[in-house]
């Protein structure tokens, strides 16, 4: 046993020290290609096979976690992955940086529970399972923040779009001034919008765009406004005044929603945790009578019946807590 959790220490602490490692030299290359688009610096060169001299510029970064890119590339999770990334604000990271982490996550808890706990292996195997959802959980947890943050300006967005071309300014001149104005992450995906647009793509397909990366509602009435008045002509200016106070009050009545709904979801909270506590408890204070649904085979049946059964329950209360407007 001491062994074991001293090679588990021993990988900690390795992992450690490679993220550590890799984040630093992560940065550094950043500066070093921040140089070189800056031109204080100049970009080196590298032979290719014919003997011409190639930018690193140009080149392919080094695959790491073949593993993982393996997995992405074999089941084509790469752009669903991206867009996931991208819309929790991650845009950073890659997909085959979140399989990884999965993948250890998977690993990590199915050993410990493996070795350290007299649980059968399926048990095992089945808390790996759920560890590795963390990773996925904490990335769809940040789009979830980020996508109420981005709803709760957005009306305001509007107003200052429709305040900026009363005052004669153009459509598109008014998207790249709320970068200036506005906070993450409506400056930020206005002005990626405004780029696209200015190097060259149209209007529209940036707008869609914009409208994928943000899959909000109040985003698609957005979209759609602008291109039916291209279309059709209008005021545009009036129609966006109108179109933030409909979001305003839908806001405000999802708030009224969420504060009356709120003591089913407390009692759905309430109701699936009770029997883990139990669980706790019973493990600590009666551990054989326990034991009966971790080592016989009718236990893990029963089990496996009960945990399903809860989870199901819970997803069912909070459906019907959910109410969408």
């Amino acid at each position: 046993m001491g062994f074991l959790i001293l090679a588990i220490v021993t990988w900690a602490i390795a992992m450690v020290a490679w993220f550590g490692v890799s984040k630093y030299f992560r940065s550094s290359d950043a500066v070093r290609i921040k140089e070189r688009l800056v031109g204080t610096n100049k970009a080196p060169k590298r032979k290719t096979k014919d003997g011409s001299e190639a930018s690193v510029l140009t080149t392919q970064e080094t695959v790491k976690n073949r593993l993982a890119h393996l997995l992405v590339e074999k089941y084509q999770l790469g752009p669903k992955i991206s867009l996931l990334l991208e819309q929790a604000g991650l845009s950073q990271w890659t997909p085959a940086r979140l399989v990884h982490l999965c993948l250890m996550a998977f690993a990590a808890v199915t050993g410990i529970v493996w070795l350290m706990l007299p649980v059968p292996k399926i048990v095992a195997i089945g808390a790996g399972a759920v560890a590795a959802q963390g990773p996925v959980f904490y990335v769809w947890w940040l789009r979830k923040g980020r996508l109420h943050k981005f709803e709760g300006v957005f009306p305001e967005t509007l107003e200052f779009i429709s305040r900026s071309m009363r005052a004669g300014h153009a459509f598109s001149v008014s998207l790249e001034m709320i970068h200036r104005e506005f906070q993450e992450p409506v400056s930020g995906e206005f002005r990626r919008t405004f780029e696209e647009h200015n190097l060259g793509l149209p209007l529209d397909t940036a707008l869609q765009k914009l409208a994928q990366r943000v899959p909000s509602l109040d985003v698609h009435f957005f979209v759609s406004a602008v291109l039916l008045q291209k279309r059709t002509g209008g005021n545009l200016a009036e129609i966006l005044d109108k179109l933030a106070y409909v979001m305003r009050e839908r806001f405000k009545l999802r708030g009224r929603i969420k504060a009356v709904s709120a003591h089913g979801r407390m009692t759905a909270t309430a109701l699936s945790s009770i029997p883990i506590a139990v669980a706790v408890l019973m493990f600590f204070t009666n551990p054989d009578y326990v034991k009966f649904f971790f080592e016989d085979e009718v236990g893990n049946l029963m089990l496996g019946g009960a945990v399903g059964l809860q989870v199901i329950g819970y997803f069912v209360m909070k459906k019907i807590v959910n109410i969408e407007v």
